[in-house]
């Protein structure tokens, strides 16, 4: 049985768009989160595309008491690497998916899209966009790690080693910490992908040179 699709927020910059970005957003966040970036976006001349920006699924997460909110998978503890919400993981990744293949079946090819996301959707981007059997137009791991890693080399995709990878952190990020990002992409450069590696002086956030390069990044993989 497919997943249930989840509903978004859509923005198109152009009545014809040549891309499709699918945009994830952090925990306790939902997909009104970046929709003022495609703005910014269009500014900086970024190609014309349709932005798709999901809501995940509310669930309680344990770090944060059971409280209800909308996140892509629970968060077991401090520990992000020890204790990982499986599950949850794999059906964000399965829902995700699901959203690709609209944009397939919409008419654009997997060659360009581009999968995007910040924090929590940035390891849903990850872990969903390297297990794809044909690659996609580029990621964008944002403020983020790699989720499940014990099983990356296992379960990734040998097609999606050419998938252009943007991946930026803040250098004072007190969520996600810089070490933990830079593991993941020292682990993403040893399988042989091309990861395109920027850091910040700021916290959990983004930035205005962040977005600048995003926005080179995808000029050059949707070009």
């Amino acid at each position: 049985m497919s997943p249930e699709l989840l509903q978004a927020v859509e923005l198109q910059t152009s009545p014809t768009p040549a891309a499709s970005i699918i945009w994830l957003h952090g925990l306790g966040a939902d997909g009104y989160d970046f929709v003022p970036l495609v703005r910014q976006l269009e500014l900086l001349q970024s190609p014309a595309a349709r932005y798709v920006f999901p809501h995940a699924p509310a669930r309680p997460v344990t770090i944060n008491r059971g409280y209800v909110m909308r996140a892509w998978y629970d968060i077991l503890g401090t520990d992000l690497v020890q204790r990982e919400d499986e599950q949850g993981i794999e059906t964000s990744s399965r829902q995700v998916e699901a959203l690709i293949t609209r944009e397939v079946e919409r008419g654009m090819p997997r060659a360009r899209i581009v999968l995007a996301g910040f924090s929590q959707g940035g390891a849903i981007t990850l872990h969903t966009g390297l297990r794809q059997r044909e690659p996609l137009a580029g990621l964008l791991a944002l403020s983020t790690y790699l989720p499940l890693a014990e099983r990356f080399d296992a379960e990734r995709d040998p097609a999606s080693a050419s998938v252009p990878i943007f991946m930026a952190h803040g250098r004072v990020d007190p969520v996600i910490p810089l070490a933990r990002a830079v593991s993941s992409r020292d682990r993403l450069r040893a399988a042989g992908y091309q990861v395109e590696w920027h850091e910040y002086e700021m916290p959990h956030s983004l930035c205005e040179e962040e977005v600048r390069q995003i926005a080179e990044f995808l000029r050059r993989v949707l070009a």
